[in-house]
Parts: structure tokens; sequence; C-alpha cells
């Protein structure tokens, strides 16, 4: 195992002989502009009480320069990843002074070049142990430090980090900012960024305490920052939370910055929140993406208690920063943040990213064991923040809002700017809510898998494989003419397998829903009479928690070979356009197309491709102008034109201007790549025509979206060019990397690429070893060939019992999806469409 992969172990060890006080940092980041130069001056000091004579320091970079041990200077001893520093004394101060590596995967400190204007943007991205790439430090979360930041920047730059800045001076070839040390912090929470980006101010005026804000993005992107609404949903964020938690906002000022390449889609550093540009809209936004884009501004503040003021000891405890920032989001959102049916949403995304990761070979228990860092980078799934959040959902319904916050109050009161574990915050809730929790825990968070509940009639029962416990309402709906409309619901407390449903009055149904209100963590199976119901009337429904739960439940019942795929594509084509809520609209589209390419039998592909795509066209034109719906079943319609041409002509002159758009659909550069790659992966764009796209759009976005479209020609040299330079080309950046692998795989032609894919199984622990594992994942995970059998997986899997774990992980899992894909398809002849 390489030295850089920390394990549990170690760092406990280190914990337990070490303790840190201030760590003050100073950059300098004057040759950014230049492209010629890759690395960067950085130096460390670190303070700290020691009861061991050795240790070591973390880094990853180019050179270790020196080092200093209480004034005295040491041989460097270093290999490549860990410092080794001795003679330490009871207090010390120790000096480092490097060469980091500007990055271009996202990792560490990434530098990046705007197109439009050619200026260059610096920003950093740590977790789970990427802070050691920029500057040396203790790299594990319970070693927290006040930290003190100096950067050295072009004189033009702004200058950003966590404090607020202090001062300035000018220096040769720029200037030396200064900024004010922080509160206690782990190292993966501290940040800079660094360029000449365009600052929009705000400020919230609290009863106690005033915080100014900003909200920052690229110069070029200007005139797409949405600063107005961002700022008052930080606003209304800060009072919610700081309530709620009876605890001021801790970290003085609240940056938010929008930053290019950027490998998450935000994170929490304290005073400086780091956002993908993709929450930023160069066209007509739905409703839906303005809603995500809150959730995840408050899923983020939520983490400036839970992750950054208290914070886990280890790895193993994420949940407990992640699972709350995910519930968090989602009740803030619907609370405060403008989006009422924010739970609408919770209900068919996170939940279904959490049943899809929770039946894997490698799902693992909310509380994981997290052995190392590789681990630990992999488990940032959809179990410890959707399964994790989703039990909360129903850990606050168990003991009542009042209590929860009680017990997170108290949380923070007894752990502010430290560390903690399961049991300090099950204490907490249990004392606020006089319950017990233990039993709860056991069956939520230590634990695997989710039950499945549905219900039996004559007698009326609601039936899991399983005994968990749980408190869920069943609704009843009838038919009243074409409409189902509710008729009432029982609560049910189910402690085992079997539960009859009793109540003075049980109305005859034609459509009996187990967790209407989602409020439970299960997969819900309708029965026949049910499925008919659902079939006939779905979109007619009121309730668009109930609605979510169903569609939650048909695409469940779909993965699993119970439903068959082009039947969950018809009840998609019949009641996916009367749909109102529009994330549930999107989400259908997409699981729609996911059925289509994915458990459609081979033989039915062509011809179902071809009728959804035309389905998605008949769509569009009937829309509303200007609506959510115009717009989601426009990007569906480019989704669908990647797997059939049927509507290549149409899309062609609507891009060239040959046809007039419908009326009240710009075609915004987003939605015109979308199109543009539909066509040249059906065959029907070349190189030529995507030239002079990028002429119109020569953006970051555009250029990525450029480099797509180009390796998805549906030509063997083409594909094939793309699958080699996904693996060797190593100056692509993460996003680029990505948009090659997107290429090389369009439409799925995989038998473009021909013998190519056999060398993926060869290829791998060598790129393992030698990539960062953000760039070796997305090459293991994207081209992981799409196959009629396990086989290879199998044998390479049987072969490397002792590849690193994290690497197999990755292997298992892309395995499962093509076991699933290879069941279901060969389901699909018993099932009746």
């Amino acid at each position: 195992m390489s030295s850089a992969n920390l394990t549990r172990a170690e760092t406990a060890d280190r914990s337990a002989h070490v303790t840190l006080h201030t760590v003050e940092v100073s950059l300098d980041l004057t040759g950014a502009p230049d492209d010629g130069q890759t690395t960067f001056d950085t130096s460390s000091v670190l303070v700290f009480d020691a009861t061991t004579d050795a240790t070591w320091v973390d880094f990853l970079g180019d050179a270790v320069q020196s080092v200093e041990v209480n004034g005295v200077e040491q041989p460097v001893d270093w290999d490549g990843a860990r410092i080794r520093v001795s003679g330490l004394a009871a207090q010390n101060t120790v000096r480092i002074r490097a060469r980091g590596r500007y990055s271009r995967s996202g990792e560490g400190l990434h530098r990046f070049r705007d197109p439009v204007d050619g200026a260059v943007y610096l920003y950093t991205q740590y977790e789970p142990a990427d802070c050691r790439r920029v500057y040396a430090v203790f790299e594990q979360p319970d070693l927290k430090a006040r930290w003190t930041f100096h950067i050295t920047a072009p004189a033009e730059w702004t200058v950003l980090s966590g404090g607020a800045e202090t001062g300035r001076e000018a220096v040769t070839g720029g200037i030396r900012v200064s900024f004010a040390p922080t509160q206690p912090l782990s190292s993966y929470v501290t940040a800079v960024a660094a360029g000449p980006y365009h600052r929009v101010a705000g400020r919230w005026e609290g009863e106690d305490q005033t915080v100014e804000l900003g909200v920052l993005c690229r110069a070029s992107l200007a005139e797409h920052l949405d600063a107005e609404e961002i700022l008052g949903i930080t606003q209304r964020g800060l009072a919610f939370f700081t309530k709620a938690f009876a605890q001021p906002y801790p970290w003085g000022k609240y940056d938010q910055i929008f930053v290019p390449e950027y490998n998450l889609g935000a994170m929490e550093n304290p005073g400086l929140v780091t956002f993908t540009e993709s929450y930023l809209y160069r066209g007509k936004s739905t409703v839906a993406q303005r809603e995500a884009r809150a959730n995840t501004i408050l899923h983020e503040m939520a983490h400036m208690w839970f992750g950054d003021l208290v914070t886990m000891r280890w790895w193993d405890d994420l949940w407990l920063k992640e699972s709350f920032a995910d519930y968090m989001g989602s009740h803030a959102a619907a609370a405060v943040g403008g989006f009422p049916e924010a739970w609408v949403t919770f209900a068919s995304r996170r939940k279904g990213w959490a049943y899809t990761q929770d039946q894997l070979p490698t799902t693992h228990p909310i509380v994981a064991d997290i052995v190392d860092l590789e681990a630990a980078k992999l488990n940032f799934d959809g179990i410890t923040y959707a399964k994790g959040a989703s039990v909360l959902k129903q850990l606050v319904g168990f003991v009542g809002e009042e209590a929860f916050f009680r017990g997170a109050q108290a949380y923070f009161a007894a752990h502010a700017y430290g560390n903690t574990t399961l049991d300090d915050l099950l204490s907490a809730l249990s004392f606020a809510s006089g319950r017990d929790l233990s039993e709860w825990s056991a069956a939520w968070l230590e634990t695997t898998g989710l039950p499945t509940v549905r219900v039996e009639r004559d007698p009326l029962l609601v039936v899991q494989d399983g005994d968990r416990p749980h408190r869920m309402r069943v609704g009843f709906y009838a038919f009243d003419g074409e409409r189902l409309v509710r008729r009432g619901d029982v609560e049910v407390d189910i402690a085992g397998e079997r539960m009859a449903v009793t109540a003075p009055v049980i109305p005859d149904a034609d459509l009996v829903v187990p967790n209407d209100d989602d409020r439970s963590y299960a997969k819900v199976r309708l029965d026949a009479r049910s499925l008919d119901a659902v079939e006939q009337g779905l979109s007619t429904i009121d309730d668009p928690v109930a609605r979510g739960v169903i569609w939650a439940a048909l695409w469940n019942a779909t993965r699993d070979g119970e439903l068959a795929a082009e039947r969950f594509i018809r009840i998609a084509v019949r009641h996916a356009a009367g749909e109102t809520n529009a994330a549930l609209m999107t989400d259908v589209h997409a699981r729609a197309l996911f059925a289509l390419t994915h458990y459609v039998r081979a033989d039915r592909r062509a011809s179902a491709a071809s009728a959804w795509l035309e389905a998605c066209g008949e769509a569009l034109l009937a829309a509303e102008p200007g609506s959510d719906a115009q717009l989601s079943w426009a990007r569906a319609v480019g989704a669908a034109a990647e797997y059939s041409d049927a509507r290549a002509d149409d899309l062609r002159a609507l891009l060239t201007g040959a046809a007039t758009p419908p009326d009240g659909l710009p075609l915004d550069p987003d939605l015109r790549w979308s199109w543009w790659l539909a066509l040249s992966a059906t065959g029907h764009a070349d190189a030529a025509d995507l030239d002079a796209e990028y002429v119109r759009d020569a953006t970051a976005t555009g250029a990525t979206a450029r480099i797509a479209a180009l390796a998805a020609r549906p030509a063997a040299d083409v594909r094939v060019a793309a699958w080699h330079a996904a693996w060797d080309d190593e100056s692509l950046t993460n996003d680029h990397l990505s948009a090659t692998i997107r290429g090389a795989r369009a439409g799925g032609r995989d038998d473009l690429l021909g013998s190519v894919t056999d060398g993926y199984f060869d290829r791998i622990l060598d790129v393992w070893s030698a990539r960062s594992i953000e760039i070796a994942g997305r090459l293991v995970r994207g081209l992981f060939p799409d196959a009629e059998t396990t086989d290879a997986a199998d044998s390479w899997l049987a072969v490397h019992p002792d590849a690193p774990a994290a690497l197999r992980r990755i292997v298992l899992e892309q395995r499962d999806h093509l076991a699933r894909d290879l069941r279901v398809r060969a389901a699909q002849e018993h099932l009746s469409a």
C-alpha cells in the first residue's frame, strides 16, 4: 500500500501523541498565469505539542526543500507522501518549505484558463485528503488547528481564503494578502481561491450578528450569476439555521464561489464555500434546477455546524455531517428556500440514489467501517448522503421535530470546535427526546439493505421482507370519473414481517400505496389492481409526494425485472406530460431512457427508441410555450435522439436556422450542444458542423461539449482514438477526460470500439497506481465494457484478490450493474408489456 493512503489506525496513533494548535501557510501564486510554470512555492509552520519524539507531516507535491524543527534544520526525509520529523520536544514549531503542483484534476490547487478572455483562475478542493497537495499538514480530521494564510498573487487578482482579509502589501510580482486566523478547523475544509473573479456583495443582519456575504464567479460568466436569488436564499438560510441550532454563524464572513471543472456539487469550506459552475444557468432554467441549487446552498450552509463546527473524528462517521446536511438541505429548502415541494424531489432523486446504492454488493451501513483514505473517498455515496438523510427523516417523525432540534442544539453546545462519534450524537438526541435510540440505531444506522413493502388484500396486510420497525401511512385511492382521488389513509406501525391494517372504515380502493407520504425508507411494490389503476390515472393524483412514491415504485419494479421495461416506458409516455412537478418529470424522462437503453431486449430496442423519441417530440410540440415542461421535453428529445435518428432532419433544421423553434423555446447553448451530440452520434453531423457551433459558443462549456461531440462520431477509428486518448492522454483535464469518455460511449455504440475494450482489464491496475483516485475512478467506471456476460469481470476479480480495495469496489459495482442489465433483459420475455 502506498504511504499516501493513510489508515485509521496510524492516524489515531498520531492524534494520540500530537496536539495541534496553529498552522500558518504561505503560498506564492504569482507564476500561475504562466502555463509553463507547473509548480508553486508553499510553506507551512505547524505549532503542536507532542508526547513522541518523531512523527510525520503529509505532503504530495513536486519537492520538499527544507524541514526545520524548533529552529534546527533537519535533512529532508520524504517518500513522496510523508515527511518524517524527529527530535520533537513537548512543544514544537515545525517549518516546511516545499513546491506544490498546480492541478488539472480538480484535486488540490486547480488551475484553469478561461478560453473566453484568457484569464487564469485558481481554487482548492481537498476532501477527504488533498490539502496535502497544496501545503504540508497533518491530514486527518481530528487534528484541528487555527489557520492563518498569506497568499502572494498577481496584483489585479481577487484573493480569498476562509478568514477575513487583514492586510495586503505590494511585493515583487504582485501583492501579498494576509487573512485572519480561523477558529479551529480540520485541514480538509481550509480553502484558497485566486483570480480575476467577479464578485457581488451582500449582507445578512441577524438578531445578534452581521455577516458579510459575497457571491463570485469567473468574469466571463458574470451575466449568468443569479446573485439576487442566491443572496436571498443565503440570508433566509442563515436566519433559519442560527435559530434552529441556537448557535450563531461561527465563521465570520460567508463567501460562495462558483468555480470551473469542479468534481463535486459543492464543498463546505467555512467562509469560502465552493460550487460547481453547473449551477450557473446559461439559458432558461426550470424550477427543478433552481430548487437543486437552493438545496445545495442550504446543504453546504448546514455543514457550517454539522461538519465544520463539530467534525467526525474519522471518516467512519462521515454520515454525522453528510446525512444531516442532506436532510437539512431539503428541510430548509421547503421551509425557507422558496421551494415547498423539495421533499418531492427528495423522494424521487435522493431516495432513488440510496435505493440503487443499497442494492449493490458493496453496500455498507450508514455508520461505515472506513479503514483508510481510499475507502473514505468512495464512501461519499448514496448510503452516506441519501440513505442517511432518509432515515433521519424517519427519525424526526419518530421523536418529533422539536426534540430533534433540541438534541442538535445540545450536540453543538457540547462539542463546538471538537470531534465526535455516533455515540455523542445519539446521547444528545436520546436525552432531548426521552427515548432510547440504541435499537433504532442498530436497525437503521448499523445494518445494510432496504426492505420491500407491499400490500395484500383480503385481509388487508402490509408485508415486508424483514423485520425492521417502520411507521408509515397507507393511502387509499379510487377513481372519481377519470381521476384517482384519495379516499383515506391509515397510520401503521410495522414491527415484523406482516402487519394487519385496521381502521374503523377502510374504503374499497382501486389503488393502495404503502408509505405514500414517503416517511419510511423502503421499496414499495404495488399489487396488480393498483398497478392497473396507476397506468390509467397516475398523473391525476393531486399529491406530488404520493406521485413521487408511485413513480419510484414503478421504477424499482422495472429495475428488479418485475415490471416490463416497455410497460414502464408506456406509462411514462402516457403520464409524464401531465406531471406538474418539474423534478419528477425530468426523472421520468431519464428513467424511461435508461430502461430503453439497458433493459429493453436488443431486438426491440431500435423500434422502442424511435417510439420514445417520437413521444418526446410530440410532447415538446404540445407543451405550453415557455414552460418548464417545454424545456424538459426539449432536453429529453436531445437525450433520446442519441439512440434514434428519426428526428435528425428536424433537429438539424432547427439548429441551422432552416426551421423555427416552437414558440417560447430558446435554443440556449447547452440545449444546442445536446442536440449536436445526438446528431453526431447518429452520423448526421460532422466535424465542420461542430467546429461551427464552437465558433458560436467559444466558452469553457462549449470546448468541453465539442470534445464529446467530436468523439461521438460513429466511425470505428474515431471511437477507438477517443478510447485510447482517455487512457493515455494525461494532458486532459478532469472535465475533458469525462467528455472524451462520454463521446467514446455515445449512443451505446460499443460495437464501434470492437476488440479494443478487451484491454480494459489489462489497464486498470496500472492506471490506479499511476493516476489520482479521481481520474482513475472516472476511467474505471466510464470505460467498463458493456459485455454479454460478466465473465471478464469475474475473472479479474478472482485473479486480483489483493488489488486495492477501492479499485475492487468500483469493479464489483460495475460488474453488478452489468449483471442487473443482463438479468432484467432476460426477464422481459416473461413479463407482460
